[in-house]
């Protein structure tokens, strides 16, 4: 199956509007019970125990977490739920629960009216697209005779100390007997999954720690604050005369950054400061970094001056920790702010990585203003195209569009046109050092697929 044509799945799971296809609670039985089928096949038929079932605090998660339950529990499997944690807490308990399976129910940085299911494999990493495309094959077959036997149904209970299970791990990143005393830190919890866990794993490390965005009530989930709005987290960050602001979104997967200054540090400018710092700890593997096409050129440039690889892949975390598993990579990640830290973590953890920066600015003692600004970003502008029909992309004129704005920035830029995994949207970016070029080839380009979708 073609991943382009996927009738469900996108780059991170299955995403939509809540108590609309697919996300309805029919479909979430749907798809617990062809996971259930096809990783039960996948072990070669053999019984399947346990799945972890987490979610942020969407309002629509209560529905979707009990379809989904119900639909394990028909194929014999038993639940765990743990109810609202930060998705790198969901592939960790599915890993140490010695669980079959995982589910985060969340649509990270969307808005409430919107969740998703991201799907992992019993070693903690999100399931490879051959398997996705199984369960996806799966979800509209009739499996009524898959069920099990009453005797057999599985039963759900929950874990009621799964954050601390989670804050321990976390804790467990930063060096035996050192602490982060000494720091003053805004945490933005997005009003979403890290509520909890995000202000009580830094208290426990000694920082002075100033909490927003961690009262949810269902419907607020990333309204107005979270990776995707710092606004409030800079202006916090300023008022408390804070060490360091730190934003996560939803599902606490995805880290941005505050200086003391009150200026925005993107997942690319955290990215080439651990790199760095790994590199003068011994700790980096894989001699470089694995970022997306997405990254910014002069994190590129960067890491070349430093004698370090620079590996772009497709967007999309789950690409970034294939490349590095296969190729011995121990740290990558986004522009977006997923960071992954494959010594610690399975997948993005924006908790995990803000620590490790945390760990660096305590010992070198310096700002986050010197420490987090290591490279000069190229001039990039990214803007995205909404479209309801076909993809405009197939448009030959858009194509020939590409083509011609490729060359006007030659050798000094890049052009990345493409669509989103998880929305209606073209996404249509350039970089390079002349930033007036770079708009309008931008700009040109919007134009040129608007008048295409029309």
């Amino acid at each position: 199956m073609n991943k382009n044509k996927r009738k469900y799945f996108g780059t991170d799971g299955i995403r939509g509007r809540a108590n609309s296809h697919p996300m309805t609670a029919d479909m979430a039985l749907k798809v617990a019970m062809a996971s259930a089928s096809v990783l039960r096949s996948a072990r070669g038929g053999k019984h399947m125990n346990r799945v972890v079932i987490g979610k942020d605090t969407r309002l629509s998660g209560y529905m979707l977490e009990q379809a989904m339950s119900a639909g394990f529990i028909s194929m014999g499997m038993d639940v765990i739920l743990v109810g609202p944690i930060p998705t790198p807490g969901i592939a960790k308990l599915t890993r140490s629960l010695r669980a079959d399976a995982g589910v985060m129910i969340s649509a990270s940085h969307n808005p409430y009216q919107d969740n998703g299911i991201k799907l992992f494999g019993s070693n903690g990493f999100k399931l490879d697209d051959a398997i996705e495309c199984k369960i996806e094959a799966k979800i509209d077959a009739d499996l009524s005779d898959e069920r099990v036997a009453p005797e057999d149904l599985g039963k759900a209970t929950r874990l009621d100390d799964a954050l601390g299970r989670y804050i321990e791990s976390l804790k467990r990143s930063i060096p035996r007997r050192e602490s982060l005393e000494g720091l003053k830190v805004v945490i933005d919890c997005a009003h979403g999954a890290a509520y909890k866990v995000a202000p009580q794993v830094l208290w426990e490390l000694e920082v002075d720690v100033i909490a927003i965005g961690n009262t949810p009530d269902g419907k607020n989930i990333n309204d107005g604050y979270g990776a995707t709005a710092t606004g409030n987290l800079q202006e916090a960050v300023v008022d408390n005369g804070a060490d360091l602001g730190i934003a996560l979104d939803g599902d606490a997967d995805r880290l941005i950054m505050v200086d003391e200054l009150g200026n925005k540090i993107d997942g690319d400018q955290i990215m080439g400061a651990l790199a760095l710092w790994f590199k003068e700890q011994g700790m980096l593997s894989g001699g470089g970094l694995v970022a997306t096409v997405m990254s910014n050129l002069g994190l590129e440039r960067l890491m070349r001056d430093n004698g370090l690889d620079f590996v772009r892949t497709d967007v999309g975390d789950r690409h970034v920790v294939e490349h590095m598993r296969s190729h011995g990579f121990n740290l990558g990640g986004e522009q977006s702010g997923h960071l992954v830290l494959l010594d610690n973590a399975t997948t993005g953890d924006g908790l995990l990585a803000a620590l490790q920066i945390l760990h660096m600015i305590k010992t070198k003692n310096i700002p986050a203003s010197k420490a987090l600004n290591v490279f000069k970003p190229c001039p990039q502008l990214l803007k995205n195209i909404s479209f309801s029909g076909d993809n405009p992309l197939q448009d030959d004129t858009v194509r020939d569009a590409i083509k011609m704005a490729e060359k006007r920035l030659g050798d000094t830029g890049r052009v990345l046109v493409r669509p989103s995994g998880t929305q209606p949207l073209i996404r249509v970016m350039a970089e390079g050092d002349d930033k007036s070029l770079v708009d309008d080839v931008v700009n040109d380009l919007c134009d040129i697929i608007a008048k295409a979708e029309i």
